[in-house]
């Protein structure tokens, strides 16, 4: 079973990431790596931290000569902030003077600095917020590079795209090609594929910023190539939309997910809400007319292109501070403010993509395991071939 864990603090010395199940022979693309990392940094409104950081991936266990070994592969990514927190974020003990720097005690609306502090004992919400920080999911990224790396060695590629900031949105009838994830170019600033939108987008970032405020909005995830019995109907843990839709929700910020049409056909009838199916006869395969589903029924992939919307809120921290409470004196105040980033939809369909990518990879190898490359392709043909003798 593919999985993966991550470590550190987003001011700490670096990044780790931890990945285990993946077999053998899998080559290792290290150039991708830094691509995607860098994907996940751009896009209008990100904050300075994006600015002083240059995501490199160090590889340091379970690669040799450019192919994985079967074993758990750690990768590291260094924090270049750290030389501005090393005293304060330091691992031994500290002075007094050295722990008071930079201490929170006037929790965030929004974030996880009060229900954190108060579920572990801390009096210095910085220890919860270190961790709870988006600055994690470029290790996140990381470990979803390399399962897209996977996911190619069966022709299977996820892409995403800005689907709305603010009020700015997308027509509901409007369905991407998969041309058009491919055209996003990575400078592009919100990943919008309709350009007149995208200017409108940026217009709506930058009313927030001059306002103190922030901006959310949602993105969409494509995944194409997933072939039809990935995911199970057998339990209620099982089921393939079940897994993605938690693997979305533990991203920073994503509130709300949809598959498909899901949101839509709620408000529609059945006869308008299902998709028809055909035969190809030349391809010797079944096939959906429509796509409302986004790839996956009774929790199984139906052989469609696998499509996720996230639904993102407003960044909580703010420069036009909430109302708070000090958790030592209990007064009221504002909240304190840290640095952070205006709008990060664009960064948030990339990381979208790695945890798609992610589950994905997951079911691959339930389904077809292998502890080489080799043998799990050759599982994996063997069963394509018993769908197409159906």
């Amino acid at each position: 079973m593919f999985t993966f864990r991550t470590a550190g603090e987003s001011h700490g010395k670096a990044l780790i990431t931890l990945i285990e199940g993946l077999p053998s022979h899998l080559v290792i693309d290290f150039e991708f790596i830094d691509a995607e990392l860098k994907r996940r940094q751009g896009g209008y409104g990100r904050g300075g931290r994006m600015k002083i950081e240059r995501d490199q991936i160090q590889v340091l266990s379970g690669v040799r000569h450019g192919r994985t070994l079967g074993s758990p592969i750690a990768m590291m990514i260094e924090n270049k902030d750290w030389t501005n927190w090393q005293d304060i974020m330091s691992v031994r003990e500290a002075s007094e003077d050295i722990a008071a720097q930079r201490r929170v005690t006037r929790p965030r609306p929004g974030h996880t600095d009060l229900a954190g502090s108060l579920k572990f004992a801390h009096t210095d919400a910085r220890n919860i917020l270190e961790r709870s920080s988006a600055r994690e999911t470029a290790a996140r990224v990381a470990a979803g590079a390399v399962a897209k790396l996977f996911l190619k060695a069966f022709d299977m590629d996820v892409l995403s795209h800005t689907t709305s900031i603010g009020d700015v949105r997308l027509p509901d009838d409007f369905s991407v090609a998969w041309d058009q994830l491919e055209a996003i170019r990575n400078d592009d600033v919100v990943r919008c594929v309709l350009p007149d939108l995208a200017d409108r987008m940026v217009a709506e970032i930058q009313k927030a910023q001059k306002d103190g405020d922030t901006i959310g909005g949602t993105f969409e995830v494509v995944a194409r190539g997933v072939p039809t019995g990935l995911g199970s109907h057998t339990g209620w843990d099982t089921r393939l939309d079940g897994k993605l839709a938690q693997a979305f929700m533990s991203i920073n910020a994503v509130k709300a997910v949809e598959v498909g049409q899901g949101v839509r056909v709620a408000h529609s009838r059945g006869s308008v809400s299902h998709d028809e199916i055909g035969y190809n006869e030349s391809e010797r395969r079944f096939f959906r007319l429509t796509n409302r589903a986004g790839g996956i029924e009774g929790g199984i992939s139906n052989g469609e292109e696998i499509r996720v919307v996230g639904y993102l809120k407003p960044i909580p921290t703010l420069k036009k501070a909430l109302q708070s409470v000090d958790m030592i004196t209990k007064e009221p105040f504002v909240a304190q403010h840290e640095r952070s980033d205006t709008c990060t939809v664009p960064a948030a369909g990339v990381i979208g993509e790695s945890m798609m990518a992610v589950v994905l990879a997951q079911a691959m190898l339930e389904k077809f395991g292998g502890d080489s490359m080799e043998e799990t392709l050759r599982n994996y043909h063997g069963y394509l071939a018993q769908l197409r003798n159906f």
